[in-house]
């Protein structure tokens, strides 16, 4: 009986193994999975910008007011010029380290999305958590750079995700090349057109995301935005765990 209940541990431990080692399928569930993530981009960086004169995301607008900021536009305010910095360095450092490890490990596979996901959440997570101790103990000036650099790296992280998914109709983050591919679609107002109704989710998702922390950054403080950002993005890591399995042959995917 022993050696029976030993075999059925191993036998149950192996099945978990390999279901974690699954790519999961780009179906409904995970288009939706990818447009609550594009609702906390929206959400958080409403409310950082309004903060902290950067985005955590938006690296295309970062790029552009760190330019004009290091051109002398933005002298009377200094500590724009480290937050924009600090955002785009360690987004793309963020980006470059869960990029490099999913290739590694697979960028579909169940546990590696699990993984990815989980950190994101405590990285936002703590990103609220420093906020809110330094509106308390009247600190922001020093955490604010630890602040950007959490939720910057973070935001790298779920955009080098939303690639794996290989649904570039959904980024998760930047908005430009969607919008222009929404635009200049052939098909923009046929009735079964599932790439716009992809963009289209995308965009409503930002945007959604975007009033709805400027509302709530307005009315309960930074702090809790960052907060419930790090609730959805809990919610999306639960929610991986009902995905469906894709083909062992589709599990390769190029992140270009």
């Amino acid at each position: 009986m022993e050696y029976n209940a030993g075999v059925g541990r191993t036998s149950r431990c192996r099945q978990f193994w390999d279901y974690l080692k699954e790519p999961v399928q780009v179906d409904l569930l995970a288009q939706s999975e990818l447009v609550l993530l594009t609702h906390c981009t929206g959400c958080q960086d409403a409310a950082v910008a309004a903060t902290y004169r950067c985005f955590a995301s938006n690296q295309t607008g970062n790029t552009v007011m760190l330019a004009i900021s290091i051109a002398g536009m933005y002298h009377e305010q200094g500590a724009r010029t480290a937050n924009i910095g600090a955002s785009l360095g360690v987004f793309l450092f963020g980006a470059w380290c869960i990029g490099q490890l999913g290739h590694i490990v697979g960028p579909r596979r169940r546990v590696w999305l699990t993984f990815s996901n989980a950190l994101q959440t405590i990285l936002v997570s703590a990103a609220a958590a420093l906020i809110y101790i330094s509106e308390m103990v009247g600190e922001e000036g020093r955490s604010s750079i630890a602040v950007i650099a959490l939720l910057a790296f973070a935001s790298g992280a779920q955009v080098v995700m939303s690639r794996a998914f290989t649904c570039n109709e959904i980024s998760a983050g930047p908005a430009t090349a969607a919008c222009v591919n929404l635009m200049m679609d052939q098909k923009l107002f046929s009735g079964n057109n599932r790439p716009r109704n992809r963009r289209v989710s995308f965009h409503a998702a930002l945007i959604s995301g975007a009033v709805a922390g400027a509302f709530m950054y307005q009315r309960l403080g930074l702090a809790l935005v960052i907060l419930v950002s790090a609730v959805l993005k809990a919610v999306v890591t639960s929610m991986l765990a009902f995905n469906q399995a894709q083909l062992p042959e589709k599990e390769n995917v190029q992140l270009t």
